[in-house]
């Protein structure tokens, strides 16, 4: 099929959900732009920080992302690039759009609480100290699962003839004399510094002398390129250890000091980065469609993907992961965004639409590859089988896609597409690194609030806080990889979401307002996350040996256990009986 066609109908299908369904949701929902928000109440010019929307979508948008639009539906294309489409376009607009906007509108709602904060109102303290502290496990795969891909990405070495790159090459930093191998994580490393080191800069000029975002936006592309072109000069190099170290350390800071400086500033010029991207990647598929480009996949390979991953369901949802419904994006949205949102129409824009973009790179990504890399290189990348010398890195087969994809539609070199690819992907991890730490932070504080009477003060500081959320990240980093901790970062994620979407329909039924678009996503992911972390315990981790994992595994499973007991509790309550009596009253006779 030509990806055009593919590309067509799922632009229409997300711009049919973004004019129409949106507004029926909003409308449920009760967006009131008179409504004063958090931001604009409290501002107290370190959490709290009322900002334009463009800057706000930016900082949110390139957090959500991370890796995981890449990642999970390069390794899910193993099924076929049809189911993996039809999750993503499915579940990012019923699913994942949803989720996102109603958890974003809760928590502003609420005072700019997160999700777990909420969960006390509709579940109680057990309920809460339960949601708590799920969520702080998974936010420490999250962030484990995010630091070992940065650190892979800054630093991989690839051999040039697999990745079709000839001697004269100018892009990526030769590995050796013998001309073998290339450092394709060099050029990134110096951009990520860089931008970081402005990144200040930035946040002073629009927070504090109140510069217009276009003239913010020029001046942050102008960082991008020059971050670029030092990068060529001088590519950095270091060892992956090393890395986790220096980024661990520095999301310790970021997580302490106020949001504009590092938080909120590096994404909006990162975004940049992202949005041009994104562009490129958009205008290649259908230049390369218009010259007639076709799949180099089967759209149906499920037999091959249950082999190599396990059954369609779960096995396919849970692998795509963010690309279609995240977790993560709840506590984005509760943990750091609903703090800088200044009127609540400002919500929908955000939160759904943000939340479709992601779900549009994801689709992105899957017709670059498919058109790019026949089946046979795909499985040499992404899942080699054993013995063959080679380690999956389905980061690299993002890279080396894109590198085709903007070849063959608009005659850049290979080599350029790659080096795009790498600072796309780097991009969008290390924005949402230092924002998982932050939120990991704030979960810590609220428990500490809730297990102790009177918290020791130690327990209070921030700095204590943040380097706790990055040392234990660091920590499972450690003695784990992407691929050993993907499945389990998955499930856990989209676990959360499920969980998420039981806390805000609770929340509607509180207001007695309708709750179907948001029970019937949590009714389904409910099912299919147990389900998967069932499957990793018997099949994959115990058979292992993997006692980290194993640990992790029945702490969640006993958790979500003991919230959906919780909750069905609730809903079996009187009360709640009432006001679902109230809210559908039986038709006169």
């Amino acid at each position: 099929m030509n990806p055009i066609v593919i590309l067509s109908i799922s632009v229409a299908c997300f711009l049919l959900a973004g004019v129409f369904y949106v507004r029926f949701i909003s409308g449920r929902m009760g967006i009131d732009t008179k409504r004063s928000t958090p931001a604009v109440e409290i501002d107290d010019g370190r959490d709290y920080v009322p900002t334009s929307t463009p800057i706000v979508f930016a900082h949110h948008f390139a957090t959500i992302a991370g890796a995981g639009p890449i990642i999970g539906p390069v390794m899910a294309l193993i099924y076929g690039w049809g189911p993996a489409w039809l999750w993503i376009l499915i579940g990012g607009i019923f699913f994942g759009a949803v989720h996102d906007f109603s958890a974003l509108f809760v928590s502003v709602r609420e005072g700019g609480k997160s999700i777990a904060e909420v969960a006390r109102k509709s579940l109680g303290t057990a309920g809460f100290i339960m949601v708590i502290s799920f969520t702080i496990v998974m936010l420490i795969l999250v962030n484990a699962t995010f630091l070992n891909a940065s650190a892979a990405a800054l630093t991989s070495l690839i051999d040039s003839a697999q990745i079709g790159l000839d001697k004269n090459q100018i892009f990526f930093r030769w590995a050796d004399e013998v001309g073998g191998e290339v450092v394709i994580g060099g050029i990134a490393s110096m951009s990520v510094i860089i931008i970081t080191i402005f990144a200040p800069i930035i946040g002073y000029l629009y927070i504090k002398k109140h510069m217009s975002v276009i003239k913010c936006s020029v001046l942050a592309i102008l960082i991008c390129i020059i971050s670029v072109i030092v990068g060529f000069f001088v590519p950095v190099s270091l060892d992956p250890l090393f890395w986790k170290i220096l980024i661990a350390a520095y999301t310790v800071v970021a997580a302490g000091v106020p949001v504009w400086i590092f938080l909120q500033s590096r994404d909006f010029i990162n975004v940049h980065l992202l949005y041009i991207g994104l562009g490129l990647l958009f205008i290649g598929i259908l230049a390369s469609g218009i010259r007639g480009a076709e799949a180099h996949f089967p759209a149906n390979n499920i037999k091959e993907g249950i082999s190599s991953i396990g059954f369609l369901w779960p096995g396919l949802f849970i692998t795509i992961a963010c690309g279609a419904i995240s977790g993560f994006h709840a506590l984005c949205a509760g943990g750091t965004t609903s703090k800088q949102i200044k009127s609540e129409s400002a919500i929908r824009k955000v939160g759904y639409y943000g939340m479709l973009l992601e779900s549009f790179l994801a689709i992105c990504v899957i017709i670059a590859v498919v058109m790019s890399i026949d089946m046979h290189q795909y499985r040499q990348i992404v899942l080699p089988s054993d013995g063959s010398g080679f380690q999956s890195n389905p980061i690299l087969a993002f890279a080396l896609a894109m590198g085709r994809t903007l070849h063959s539609g608009l005659g850049l070199p290979v080599s350029f597409g790659i080096l795009f690819g790498m600072l796309l992907l780097e991009g969008f991890i290390v924005t949402s690194l230092d924002t998982a730490v932050r939120l990991n932070r704030y979960l810590f504080e609220e428990l500490w609030r809730v297990v102790f009477k009177h918290p020791p003060k130690i327990l209070t500081h921030y700095w204590v806080n943040s380097g706790l959320a990055a040392g234990l990240m660091f920590g499972l980093a450690y003695n784990n990889t992407v691929n050993n901790i993907w499945s389990i970062f998955g499930t856990t994620n989209q676990l959360l979401a499920a969980l998420t979407l039981i806390i805000v329909s609770f929340w509607l039924l509180s207001k007695q307002k309708s709750v179907w678009f948001t029970a019937v996503p949590a009714i389904f992911m409910i099912i299919t996350t147990v389900a998967m972390l069932s499957i990793l315990l018997v099949t994959r981790f115990i058979p292992q040996g993997n006692i980290t994992l194993i640990i992790a595994d029945l702490i969640l499973l006993g958790l979500t256990a003991g919230i959906i007991t919780i909750a069905i509790r609730r809903l079996c309550n009187r009360k709640q009986v009432n006001m679902f009596v109230a809210y559908y009253p039986k038709p006169k006779a």
